[in-house]
């Protein structure tokens, strides 16, 4: 028996002494403290407040109650301050005595905002100035089983002035061009200005003994149909020379590939060849399934594992393809071999205040931005490399991603700090991204280009200061990140800048992306946008209101008034207002009820940006892609988004849904001749018969053409189907034509909206509750032009600002947690221009619906 003992306490003694795994343990939670730091000496701080990270010192005051919501009101302009002092962060935590006494450890930010000292147990480890980075530090030797963490962040305003004095001239834009730092925070024409602080990102704990793995990317090398092959690149922290096994799960297909390394300090980085049979291929959600394949990589010492990082692999290729034609130079993508064209929208960060975007947020826009048929988001250069997640939904929706780099709208400087500083950056996202298959493109920056040569940047600078500022430009853009891309990304393209030319320059209509803001901007009609149509769009845009519910929750008001003062922070655009007005007036009728007003800028928006995005598709494959401004906002505001503040779909969004449908159908007059092209998307060919058939407003067929077999794949995009308007009696005012093919249809007007002559008569409708809310049918004698339907009631129409054709019912659902609705209400353009009440233009006359028992 003693024998026995003793054999147990040696055996109890081996497995304790021997090292346990790799651990890192989250820092961030709710038990932070903060507190002014703008006096000269630490003992000066008074009063030490409750603080959560990640955060911010903006939103730690505002859950104090120490500053107003800047959302509501005109408060923005009174938390100016905040970013003017500098703050400290304190946290006090415990390591357990088995983790310290491992041989390393680093304390990891994720996200710093932006100019940081940091103190462990008094002891300085670092300093940061860049938003955009992860910092480790090493702090193995002075981490104990109880620390005292202190950051102490300087704020921005003394640090930039003093940047901006070192130059003999001014850098357009400054002096947000000094700091790396989200520049969408010091305000745009659709967000405000809130120059956040704090620790944005987790911080976490990471301790090992032996050794680390760093990083690991796996690399597709090659596709065939019958196999991938890959290599899974590894980055290795060896402290302790030994022996390693190195195992890579396929946890998709349940192979295991297992080799045993000699691992030593001298060597960091290893490669691993791995190949997967019969790849299932990585697609747009529009044009198959985005495949992902999970891997599990473990570190491993007798059977023990040490370390181990999970990833998701999508088997693809992507390619920007540029290539100089008779015109110009395409610009297209192929996704594994196949040209595909790009419909979607730019993204701006979900939130002023980063940190406060909860998962769900995320889920619910990249959903809703599938539900619109999107399958690209352009991640805009004047806001953020955006978190894990994001990108990981991206992959798991099919949705693929247009990076900038963050810089936008301005020139930047070119000296030897500054530059280290960006390639610390790029390069840090650049490893970060590199896996997801849904990065499809790196772009320089946002309109930096066009501005230096287009926006009168030049005007007061010597030549020498151009040659300077220009060379910096270079330095930064067609030097520096496009290095970082090829040596860490290479299968994925760079493109300087978007767009390729500006406006004023001719070339952008042939060549490269382009920017078209003719329409708003310089105040050109929307057809403009079927006049001149680029190779690529990759921003077009127009205001409308938000919702209802964003309006009254930033006015704080239960009603809606345009004149209320809040409204002098929540529209941005110094001419926004004016130029909604005047595009109202050309071609819907302008109310004078300020909740129909809302109504009509919302149909306003739709109506000019989805002819956009008909005209760009329309014109395939000269034309490859469209991506409007802007997919959502960063607060309640008047804006280009589709998407409110609040979440609420605008009238585009939906408009958007119907327009980037595969198949679309593009009716269009040209010398008295209705023109129809059938766009398809979809790898599928399709043939069928095609035909129209002319209505007046209450469903009389008044002609009906012949059909004709049409098929969908078509080359050059030609016409298919045309009809001679001047052998047909109709009165354009009150006729409207749908156009059948397949199982899509496409309704033309002959005027403009507000010419419509439409009836001013009711909607019936039938309600049952459904488990998700309410299924709702309407039905109509007369056509109903532009239904909304609204709510007092939180929740989701699944179709609306629709138009309800004569007698055809139209079934939707109101998703909502409620099932105590009694009352949705609509509105129409109908109660706006029928002939009794057009002199009046009084407003939209409430219709509630009952709900059976």
């Amino acid at each position: 028996m003693r024998n026995l003992l003793s054999a147990l306490l040696i055996i109890s003694c081996f497995f304790s002494c021997k090292e346990s795994p790799n651990s890192t343990v989250s820092l961030s939670g709710s038990d932070w403290q903060f507190a002014d730091y703008s006096y000269p000496m630490p003992d000066n701080i008074s009063m030490w407040n409750n603080s959560t990270v990640p955060g911010c010192v903006q939103k730690d005051l505002l859950n104090l109650g120490q500053i107003p919501d800047p959302f509501k009101l005109n408060n923005e302009d009174s938390i100016q301050w905040v970013s003017e002092r500098d703050w400290v962060y304190k946290k006090e935590f415990d390591v357990s005595s088995e983790i310290v006494t491992k041989q390393n450890h680093y304390l990891k930010f994720e996200g710093l905002d932006t100019y940081a000292s940091i103190r462990l147990n008094d002891n300085l480890i670092g300093t940061t100035e860049n938003a955009f980075r992860t910092f480790e530090f090493d702090v193995s030797r002075i981490i104990k089983e109880h620390n005292t963490l202190e950051i102490v962040f300087t704020n921005p305003e003394g640090i930039e002035r003093a940047k901006e004095s070192d130059l003999n001239y001014t850098l357009p834009e400054s002096p947000r061009v000094f700091i790396r730092k989200p520049q969408f925070q010091y305000g745009w024409d659709w967000g405000p200005t809130i120059k956040t602080i704090g620790i944005w990102r987790d911080v976490s704990l990471v301790s090992y003994d032996k050794v680390r793995l760093q990083e690991s990317f796996i690399e597709t090398v090659s596709i065939s149909k019958e196999k991938a092959k890959l290599n899974a690149h590894l980055t290795i922290d060896c402290i302790k020379k030994g022996m390693y096994d190195i195992w890579v799960e396929n946890l998709s297909t349940g192979e295991t590939h297992k080799k045993r390394v000699p691992l030593d300090p001298s060597t960091t980085t290893y490669i691993l060849p791995l190949e997967i049979k019969e790849p299932k291929l990585w697609w747009t959600h529009n044009l198959g399934k985005p495949n992902l394949y999970e891997y599990r990589i473990q570190l491993r010492q007798d059977q023990r594992v040490l370390d181990f990082k999970k990833s998701k692999v999508g088997i693809r290729t992507i390619e920007l393809m540029t290539e100089k034609d008779s015109i110009g130079e395409s610009f297209y993508f192929k996704l594994n071999g196949k040209p595909i064209y790009m419909k979607g929208a730019n993204y701006i960060p979900q939130n002023i205040f980063l940190a406060d975007v909860l998962p769900e947020e995320r889920q619910k826009l990249l959903s809703d931005a599938v539900a619109a048929n999107m399958n690209m988001l352009r991640v805009w250069g004047g806001g953020v490399y955006e978190d894990d997640l994001f990108y990981d939904l991206c992959d798991e929706k099919g949705i693929l991603i247009w990076q900038d780099f963050m810089f936008a709208c301005a020139m930047y400087p070119g000296d030897k700090d500054f530059l280290a500083n960006v390639k610390a950056e790029a390069v840090d996202n650049v490893k970060r991204l590199r896996q997801h298959p849904s990065i499809a493109l790196y772009c320089g920056n946002n309109e930096n280009s066009e501005g230096w040569h287009r926006w009168g940047w030049q005007a007061d600078k010597t030549e020498s200061q151009k040659e300077e500022i220009w060379n910096s430009y270079q330095a930064v853009f067609n030097e520096l990140l496009p290095k970082v891309v090829d040596s860490l990304s290479p299968s994925i393209s760079y493109w300087e800048s978007s767009p390729k030319y500006g406006r004023g320059d001719k070339r952008y209509q042939f060549e490269g992306d382009a920017h078209d803001w003719w329409v708003w901007h310089d105040g050109y009609p929307f057809e403009h946008f079927e006049e001149e149509v680029p190779r690529f769009m990759s921003e077009f845009g127009f205001q409308s209101f938000p919702s209802y519910e964003a309006i009254k929750y930033f006015t704080a008001q239960d009603s809606i008034d345009l004149n209320h003062p809040s409204f002098a922070t929540h529209q941005k655009h110094a001419r926004g207002f004016q130029l909604i007005k005047e595009y109202m007036e050309r071609d819907f009728p302008v109310p004078t009820n300020d909740e129909d007003y809302v109504y009509v800028s919302q149909l306003l928006q739709a109506y000019g940006i989805s002819k956009g995005i008909r005209a760009h598709r329309a014109a395939k494959p000269y034309n490859m892609g469209t991506l409007y401004w802007q997919l959502n906002d960063c607060w309640p505001v008047v804006s280009w988004s589709s998407i409110d503040g609040l979440g609420n779909w605008k009238a585009l969004h939906y408009e958007a849904k119907r327009a980037f449908k595969n198949r679309l159908i593009v009716p269009f007059e040209e010398n008295n001749i209705l023109k129809i092209k059938v766009v398809d998307d979809s790898p599928k060919l399709v043939t069928n018969d095609i035909y129209v058939v002319f209505y007046d407003m209450n469903g009389t067929i008044l002609h009906q053409t012949e059909t004709k077999s049409v098929s969908t794949f078509n080359e050059k995009n030609e016409v298919v189907y045309e009809v001679n308007l001047s052998n047909i009696n109709f009165d354009r005012t009150s006729t409207f034509a749908k156009v059948y093919f397949d199982d899509t249809h496409a309704l033309h007007y002959f005027v403009s909206p507000k010419d419509l002559t439409l009836s001013n008569g009711g909607i019936n409708a039938t309600m049952i509750k459904v488990p998700t809310g309410i299924q709702i049918t309407l039905k109509s004698e007369t056509l109903q032009k532009d239904v909304f339907l609204y709510s007092e009631e939180g929740g989701h129409f699944s179709d609306n600002f629709f138009d309800l054709l004569p007698n055809e019912p139209k079934t939707l659902a109101f998703l909502s947690n409620t099932h105590s609705l009694e009352k949705i209400h609509y509105k129409t353009l109908n109660n706006l221009l029928s002939k009794s009440n057009r002199p009046q233009a009084p407003s939209i006359i409430f219709c509630d619906f009952s709900i059976p028992n």
